[in-house]
């Protein structure tokens, strides 16, 4: 019974600080700071509490974000939702690994995690979501897939790099 509360209480602060943040950095009006500091509560997530903590805050940080008003479409939600997992599930799976050089691991899953979420995002959203669900006019469909293309790698690598900074400390302190 422990575990289960313990589970639920970390991934409830997780997921209220990623909302937090969201709120706080959406005032600067620049996507890159606030998607950066996502990506990072997401890796963070995953790797000090586990892929269910990950996936969890992965999901509801983009509805909670929409209902807060601060997120996009609701038609968007579902792809943000998969790009989050992909950037989660990626972390899980090579961060965790041991393998060449102490942070190698980290490394490769920064990189690999960043090309996956931005793939998943640009194919999800710029090719499909916006000309077939949304058919917005050009102008608005324009900005719209250019905030969901390069930006998007440029956020999960920061956030990633960042993640690669705190991750070490984070770490020693989960355990305790």
């Amino acid at each position: 019974m422990n575990r289960k509360i313990l589970w639920i209480t970390r991934t409830a602060v997780l997921a209220a600080l990623l909302i937090v943040m969201q709120a706080a950095t959406s005032t600067f009006g620049n996507t890159l700071v606030t998607g950066s500091v996502v990506n990072l509560i997401l890796i963070i997530s995953v790797m000090t509490c586990g892929l269910s903590t990950g996936v969890t805050v992965a999901i509801i940080s983009p509805i909670c974000a929409k209902f807060f008003g601060i997120g996009p479409f609701w038609t968007l939600i579902p792809f943000i939702i998969l790009g989050n997992i992909a950037l989660v599930l990626i972390w899980h799976l090579i961060g965790n690994r041991k393998f060449g050089k102490a942070n190698l691991p980290h490394i490769v899953a920064l990189v690999a995690a960043a090309v996956l979420k931005f793939v998943v995002l640009y194919l999800g959203i710029v090719k499909i979501a916006v000309p077939v669900f949304l058919k917005l006019p050009e102008p608005k469909a324009t900005v719209i897939s250019n905030m969901f293309s390069i930006p998007q790698l440029i956020t999960a690598l920061i956030g990633g790099a960042l993640a690669l900074i705190m991750l070490p400390v984070l770490k020693r302190a989960v355990k305790t």
